[in-house]
């Protein structure tokens, strides 16, 4: 079962020294689902602006 339907968008915000820093944009008038997220520079292209994630219940 998908908590939301569709992915959740997020934007680059800020980098760390080992990580990027994501926050999520809500829809208009929606409160955040996740609202931060870091990751691991290592571990996706350093050229990446956005992140879109698929949150499932399993």
């Amino acid at each position: 079962m998908k908590i939301k339907p569709e992915p959740i968008i997020f934007i680059r915000e800020k980098e760390t020294k080992n990580t990027i820093r994501f926050k999520e944009q809500p829809g208009i008038g929606q409160p955040p689902i996740i609202g931060t997220i870091y990751v691991q520079k290592w571990s996706y292209p350093a050229e990446a602006k956005q992140l879109k994630v698929t949150v499932e219940v399993i």
